[in-house]
């Protein structure tokens, strides 16, 4: 396991009812300790594997849901396979029961196969549930999804969203880092990902530095948060992190929003346009596309379009709902050329 000294800021006596504003908009990750302690589900889990899962059957619609599996002697780890062209596990549909159904049957195997069902949403596969189990986010409309499995390893990766991921059966450890470590953690294609999200090459078990040197770099950035049943940990957008579930059985309930309109686009779009239309200009043209990306993106505030009439601003006007429509018809019609 890797030697990490600096732990994720532990914030206590917060209600999941009544989670403050300054948590959901944090800019560093913050582990809310027993934020959930309280909900049937993490109660019923508290007693027993079989009493968890039989919890959840009990909402459970009959839907069908994503599942990976792997063999005994990978160890959890859902990873690429050895020349980075495709996965070393099996992906599937199946229904929820037959999948709680083998990860119950090798409770008690210390080298079973990985079962891995991931980013479900809640509300069409288990409706009920968060009557009984979930957060108050006020304003916020988040979506909610679960995510479980046996033992299992996630590889570093980040997500667009704001996260509160929180630990309702077994144990978790969340290494995380900052986004600027990027550079450090020797990412894998962007085409090719496991759940959508490109991920880290480097096996945290067992890191090859003389492969990944900078990840030495990356380590001292590094924070772990280790995850009790009840607790939530706060991952603000575009924080890296790498997950393992720890026990026989583990099931993680998420809760994802944006701190933006639904109108503004991701901006992984405009990267891949970029990396299409701006990459591989020659390097004094490079230039000159960074200095005018800083000027109307990066450091644009109200003097960038201040000497313009307020009618001719056109998209350098500050963003709304009818601007949003208008860029995106533009693009998709001069893509489509």
């Amino acid at each position: 396991m890797l030697e990490i000294d600096q732990t994720v800021r532990e914030v206590r006596d917060v209600r999941a009812d009544a989670v403050p504003s300054e948590i959901l908009t944090s800019t560093e990750p913050l582990l809310l300790k027993g934020l959930v302690a309280d909900w049937p589900f993490v109660r019923a889990g508290k007693k027993s594997v079989s009493a968890a899962a039989q919890y959840l059957l009990e909402f459970y619609s009959n839907a069908t849901v994503g599942v990976c599996c792997a063999p005994p002697e990978k160890r959890g780890r859902l990873f690429y396979n050895d020349d980075v062209s495709g996965f070393d596990y099996d992906q599937g549909t199946a229904k929820l029961d037959q999948v709680l159904t083998e990860i119950l049957r090798y409770e008690l195997v210390d080298k079973a196969p990985s079962y891995y069902v991931g980013s479900t949403t809640i509300d069409t596969c288990l409706p009920g549930f968060r009557a009984e189990n979930d957060i108050e986010f006020g304003d916020i409309k988040p979506l909610a999804s679960i995510w479980l499995g046996n033992r299992s390893r996630i590889a570093a990766h980040w997500d667009l969203p704001d996260n509160l991921a929180c630990c309702a059966v077994g144990r978790r450890r969340f290494t995380l880092f900052p986004p600027e470590q990027l550079k450090n953690l020797y990412v894998g294609p962007l085409h090719l990902t496991p759940a959508g999200r490109e991920i880290s090459l480097v096996d945290f078990h067992d890191p090859d530095y003389e492969k990944f040197p900078r990840f030495r770099e990356a380590l001292k950035s590094a924070q772990v948060a280790e995850m009790e049943a009840g607790d939530a940990l706060f991952i603000p957008s575009m924080w890296w992190h790498h997950i393992e579930g720890l026990d026989s059985f583990n099931v993680l309930v998420n809760y994802w929003w944006r701190q933006s309109p639904d109108y503004m686009g991701t901006p992984v779009n405009a990267l891949n346009h970029a990396i299409l239309t701006i990459r591989d200009l020659p390097p004094q043209q490079r230039k000159v596309w960074h200095d005018i990306f800083q000027h109307y993106v990066f450091s644009a505030d109200d003097s960038t379009f201040e000497h313009i009439p307020e009618q001719a601003r056109g998209q350098l006007a500050p963003m709304d709902e009818k601007i949003a429509r208008m860029l995106r018809a533009d693009l998709l019609n001069k893509l489509n050329r």
